[in-house]
């Protein structure tokens, strides 16, 4: 492996231009004959560090390249991929911030009318399967440029991986977009380094030596030793050395076996720590998909490099006054951190972003408030949020680098808060405080999702966050109340979030303030019955509760969740062929609604299937008016009795934007 920077550089090479240009006549304007990169993405471009291709873009210009934006193009066609003319170097693909299966479908496989990320929310400008559609227009448009495949959608499907929408294995989308080099993860180092090698004329193809990048190879490269785990009942211990290779089980053996896919994701989850990761080789017909470890770690000065770049703050002027919902969901909001130790198995921020935290220094994200205040239109004197993939993990790493550096647990959280993770939130508090003291800002919300079983670790944390940051209501993620689902999760029983719940309301009645406690939860994860879905619904009828929308566990690909879904095995252990736990998964669209019904116990139309499912589990004394019982005997409205006067009515269906920070992709995922 060649060695990487150790410092992410961003010398002002080339002078800033308003927004990268979208339009031969931008480049004209700029004095441009050619661009050397150009961005192709599943999003409309907004000129923000929330949005991949503006990062990718930004950072590439700052090193002195001219890079230009071709956004939801029409791919019915090449010709809208030549609007800019051939790129010198390559181009960059990405199908946006989501898959864009997650982001086109829903999780019972129905076509979504709407997209975060189009002006005016229209849905269906971007196909399916959209970074292998651009990269195939990309080359009939210049078959000569190399394609560089980035986002969120090629860390996802960087391997043989399980595609819920055809119910199938797919091929690494390496191959399948036949393109030359793959990007996985944060790409910044990668991109910096690729753009740099083929500046000086190195094919791409031929540059199989970048952390974060897959590619293809005909066998392994001599010299290199290989730890098989092909076969699941004789897992190898990786031996020590510069030049160790995992062998996962081919995408042949894959596809036609599913409990040794559960066997190669457990491998591939088991070497996502960059300190000590290997790299993994998969055989694919008569090629290699050669992965190499993960990114590097941005440095908090290489954070702030990247967020303090000369961004428009703002969508690309061709789109008007046409509101953007993604763009206007996050406008007023700041991102301190990346990265997530919490190892949630139907949560894909970890293969994409990893678990290390990397955190902003103060000064960059106070930098940034200001720049809200002073450059955003519309702003009041409200920050929407101060958070990332948690809200609540800024600064919080290992205590032990040595430690760290050799750690493979999949979380850091799970089953218990590891004894080396050091869980001080004074960093964050004094942010808080820093953060609202600037003029002008008259609050500060925090949105993004709380690990409150960290949260609980610092009882002055909870106090500062409850009566400064709350705006009525705080949303938090138990996720589920039964121990079997939530032991397929990697998530804290809820005794954690009994005791978060205790200090938050202590807290808020200390404050004189009337908050409350919105729980989401999960229908239809892996390993979770119909009767623990009941037992959830009677929590919260108990409690309160009433969910006006649910969400329902969507398989995204390559999370263990996902390799649960589909191999009925648990690759939180080793899979063996004998003695491995079995896991249940709700398949068919009648127990999934079913499973759905059960957060919606109080919506009339879910009665009659509910009515059928306790009498087949013999559990007809849940249905009647009575307060312990589910739902009513007749079809007449929905009693009182049961939820409590005073019932909290609450949504939990998380937007396409919100799920892909919670349960697939991190809303702030990068290319």
């Amino acid at each position: 492996m060649t060695a990487m920077p150790q410092t992410l550089s961003t010398p002002a090479k080339a002078a800033c231009v308003p927004f990268l240009p979208m339009s031969r006549a931008e480049m004209d304007a700029l004095g441009w004959d050619q661009c050397d990169v150009i961005v192709v993405s599943g999003d409309a471009y907004v000129d923000h560090a929330s949005f991949g291709a503006a990062i990718i873009g930004r950072l590439l210009e700052a090193q002195g390249w001219r890079v230009g934006i071709i956004a939801q193009p029409d791919w019915n066609s090449a010709e809208p991929f030549k609007v800019l003319g051939r790129p010198r170097l390559f181009w960059g693909v990405t199908a946006g911030n989501m898959d864009s299966m997650v982001n086109r479908y829903t999780s019972d496989r129905r076509i979504r009318s709407d997209d975060a990320y189009t002006p005016g929310g229209e849905g269906g400008k971007r196909p399916d399967r959209a970074a292998l559609v651009y990269a195939q227009r990309c080359r009939e448009a210049f078959k000569d440029v190399p394609v560089v495949l980035g986002g969120i959608e090629a860390s996802l499907r960087r391997i043989a991986h399980y595609d819920y929408w055809s119910d199938k294995v797919r091929r690494s989308l390496l191959l399948d977009a036949k393109a030359d080099i793959l990007v996985y993860g944060n790409a910044e180092r990668a991109i910096v380094e690729i753009a740099a090698r083929a500046d000086k004329g190195e094919a791409i193809k031929a540059m199989k030596d970048i952390r974060g990048t897959a590619t293809i190879r005909d066998a392994v490269p001599e010299g290199w030793t290989v730890a098989d785990w092909s076969d699941m009942d004789d897992t190898p211990r990786v031996p020590k050395g510069e030049q160790v290779a995992v062998r996962l089980p081919s995408y042949e053996s894959v596809a036609a076996d599913p409990p040794l896919y559960a066997h190669a994701s457990r491998a591939l989850h088991l070497e996502s720590n960059a300190s000590n990761a290997h790299a993994l080789v998969q055989r694919h017909g008569d090629k290699e998909v050669w992965i190499n470890p993960p990114p590097i770690p941005l440095s908090m000065m290489e954070m702030d490099a990247v967020y303090d770049l000369p961004y428009a703050r703002a969508p690309h002027p061709s789109y008007g006054e046409c509101k953007l919902p993604a763009w206007e969901m996050i406008r007023f909001s700041v991102n301190i951190m990346r990265g997530c130790f919490g190892g949630c198995s139907f949560c894909s921020i970890t293969e994409h972003e990893g678990r290390v935290i990397q955190s902003r220094s103060e000064p960059s994200i106070l930098r940034e408030i200001e720049a809200i205040r002073d450059k955003t239109k519309g702003f009041t004197g409200t920050i929407s949020d101060l958070g990332g993939p948690t809200a609540n993990m800024y600064r919080l790493a290992c205590k032990d680098d040595d430690i760290q550096a050799v750690c493979r647990r999949l979380s850091c959280v799970y089953p218990d808060i590891c004894k080396n993770l050091d869980t001080d939130h004074s960093s964050l508090i004094q942010l808080y405080r820093k953060a609202r003291a600037i003029k002008g800002v008259k609050k500060i919300n925090i949105g993004s999702g709380l690990r409150y079983d960290l949260a609980v670790k610092s009882p002055e944390y909870v106090k500062e966050l409850v009566t400064h940051h709350v705006g009525g209501y705080l949303k938090i993620a138990p996720e589920h109340t039964e121990s079997g689902p939530l032991s397929k999760m990697m998530k804290p029983g809820m005794g954690a979030y009994e005791k978060f719940k205790q200090m938050f309301e202590k807290a808020a009645q200390a404050a004189g303030k009337k908050y409350y406690l919105i729980p989401y939860f999960i229908a239809a994860h892996p390993g979770t019955s119909d009767e623990d879905m009941m037992n959830l619904a009677l929590w919260l009828k108990r409690n309160g509760f009433k969910a006006d929308q649910v969400q329902t566990f969507l398989p995204s690909p390559m999370s263990l969740a996902t390799a649960m879904y589909h191999s009925g095995k648990n690759p939180l252990a080793p899979v063996r062929r004998n003695g491995t736990e079995d896991v249940v998964s709700a398949k068919g669209l009648k127990q999934r609604r079913l499973h759905k019904a059960f957060l919606r116990y109080h919506d009339p139309e879910n009665w009659p299937i509910l009515r059928e499912a306790l009498k087949r589990m013999g559990r007809a004394d849940l249905i009647g008016p009575g307060q312990h019982q589910l739902i009513p005997g007749g079809y007449g409205p929905a009693p009182t009795s049961g939820a409590g006067k005073g019932a909290t009515s609450f949504r939990t269906q998380h937007t396409r934007a919100e799920f892909n920070r919670k349960g697939s992709p991190n809303r702030r995922s990068r290319p």
